[in-house]
């Protein structure tokens, strides 16, 4: 949550991160629970297609497994994209994330202590990038999936510029 004081500074107003993820990320997320069905589905088959015998056995299980994987690539990315939310302002990174369990993360600027970026070869596909900030909390980084190149590289960019002006060793 972010704390908004509006015009009013004595009432303060938790109100979630303002800006979403990529639209692109609906297709990454997708991809990858695609591809995790694919793969124990496509076993399933191909010994089903070379042990004529176990045809039948092996047939069922991938059919179990492939309809809810399919099913949850399907609409799970599209339940995750209207409650992923991140926003960084003078004060602090905030991340929402999470679908079933919802976690929200604030992290003061004073508390940063490393910017990362990461794009994965799936994510590179789709243009997008993920944005680690690691703290000086037990709790550990915040991280910031499924961001356009160029607005990883921004805020990246940002942070770390907040990083080291800083003063003190945020712990």
């Amino acid at each position: 949550m972010v704390v908004d004081r509006g015009d009013d500074r004595a009432g303060v107003r938790l109100r979630p991160p303002r800006h979403p993820l990529d639209r692109r990320a609906v297709a990454w997320w997708r991809t990858q629970l695609l591809l995790a069905t694919a793969a124990p589905v496509g076993v399933l088959v191909l010994l089903a297609a070379l042990v004529a015998p176990a045809r039948s056995w092996l047939l069922l299980p991938a059919a179990v497994i492939a309809v809810p994987g399919v099913l949850a690539g399907v609409l799970l990315p599209l339940w995750w994209y209207e409650v992923h939310r991140w926003e960084v302002t003078d004060d602090a990174v905030y991340v929402r994330t999470g679908f079933f369990w919802m976690e929200g993360r604030i992290a003061p600027m004073s508390r940063l202590q490393t910017v990362d970026t990461m794009r994965g070869p799936v994510q590179r596909i789709f243009g997008l990038t993920t944005v680690t900030v690691t703290t000086a909390s037990a709790k550990g980084a915040l991280k910031v999936k499924g961001l356009d190149h160029a607005t990883a590289a921004e805020l990246a960019e940002r942070l770390a510029l907040v990083t080291q002006a800083t003063p003190g060793d945020a712990t």
